[in-house]
């Protein structure tokens, strides 16, 4: 099959939309099919050879965060020319309604379309003033995906008809299998995100800090992320700010190794999450986590069977978690085991499959439209026509 991807954001700022393309595009080409996805990126930039740029992004603030897009006449014209080089068998298009590459391809394609929606905003004023612009893109859609139930209920909310929930993937192997690195055990938490975004909850962890210090004198920080370290731990005291490490922008394979070495996997993110794949990576990695109980967190870690939670945007609760975390090795070793069995069903053998089932009931569908062949189209995939 030939299938073409639109990224929205920019290929060169790391994020959780751009890893699940990078992972699925890559899943389904060892599968043997034709994948070629565009992104915003630096014409300059290296590129997997699956990835066509479509011209550098620009910062917009949008759900608590800065997204990079690309938007304009430019853009516009290179989605044309890339739809009309695939000549793809269907088009997956990510946050269809975002103002960049999606809608851009949604507006320009023929043929089966396919979008996922990542976002969880259920007070976006934004995308329901946008409706009626967004509607004839959205109206050739042929099969909606949400990433999660919160991501689908504000689809649902905003723009009506419904989406099948399939979520984001990740090689749970991949983590499994990774080394630990012993100078990061021992008494350690980890954190991995954006340090000068707020709602990924670093301040509330630095607010955390000092209590969970006070309780396990040995214990350390260690913070992979871009951002401003000095400004990150500011709010410190002196003495304690030699406990926290900061290790910049990770590979993933030093990612996989900080997740399979910490003691405790923090997780204080304070909103805007529809999923939480960092989770569903420290589970893989058999790390104990400890999240903030926003209700995607909480969907992930199974309703605190497979991770602790705390109440959100509350250090004293994180810190008494930590503290309990830090203390006790039995429920560590507990929460690794029903973690590490929890994680399979976001494997990308069985993602990856649920996916590939969306493309085939849409180009199927396509097929018995051409011949005039009316056979209906399976409703769990969110379809939009019989």
């Amino acid at each position: 099959m030939r299938i073409g991807i639109v990224c929205p954001y920019s290929w060169d700022v790391p994020g959780g939309v751009q890893f699940h393309i990078r992972d699925l595009a890559e899943h389904l080409i060892r599968l043997g099919h034709e994948v070629s996805v565009l992104a915003p990126a630096d014409d300059e930039t290296p590129l997997p050879p699956y990835v066509v740029s479509a011209g550098r992004a620009v910062p917009v603030p949008y759900n608590g965060s800065v997204a990079r897009l690309n938007f304009g006449f430019l853009s516009a014209a290179r989605v044309r020319r890339w739809l009309h080089d695939g000549t793809f068998d269907v088009i997956h298009i990510h946050e269809p309604t975002s103002p960049s590459l999606g809608l851009l391809a949604c507006w320009a394609a023929q043929g089966p379309i396919v979008a996922t929606f990542h976002t969880s905003n259920p007070r976006s004023r934004a995308m329901i003033a946008a409706y009626p612009i967004l509607q004839p893109a959205l109206e050739k859609i042929s099969a909606r995906i949400a990433v999660s139930e919160y991501a689908r209920r504000t689809l649902v909310e905003h723009l009506g008809g419904d989406a099948v929930v399939i979520p984001n993937g990740v090689d749970v192997d991949f983590f499994e299998k990774a080394e630990p690195n012993p100078e990061w055990s021992g008494q350690t938490l980890g954190f991995i995100g954006r340090i000068d975004e707020p709602r990924k909850g670093l301040p509330v962890l630095m607010a955390a800090f000092p209590k969970i210090v006070e309780a396990c004198p040995d214990v350390r920080l260690l913070v992979a992320g871009r951002g401003d370290e000095e400004e990150a731990v500011a709010s410190l005291p002196a003495e304690l700010r030699s406990r926290v490490t900061f290790l910049g922008m990770v590979t993933d394979e030093d990612k996989a190794r900080l997740l399979r070495s910490v003691d405790v996997y923090v997780a204080p993110n304070t909103g805007g999450e529809s999923f939480g794949i960092i989770l569903v990576e420290a589970l893989s990695a058999g790390a104990p986590v400890l999240a903030s109980d926003l209700d995607a967190f909480a969907q992930v870690l199974d309703q605190g069977a497979a991770g602790d939670l705390f109440t959100n945007e509350d250090p004293d609760a994180l810190a008494a978690g930590a503290v309990r975390l830090l203390g006790d090795p039995a429920r560590r070793a507990a929460l690794s085991e029903r973690g590490s069995a929890h994680v399979r069903r976001f494997d990308w053998s069985t993602v990856g499959a649920d996916i590939l089932a969306v493309y085939e009931t849409v180009t199927d569908g396509a097929a018995s439209v051409a011949t005039d062949e009316r056979v209906p189209l399976r409703t769990r995939w969110g379809l939009t026509r019989d």
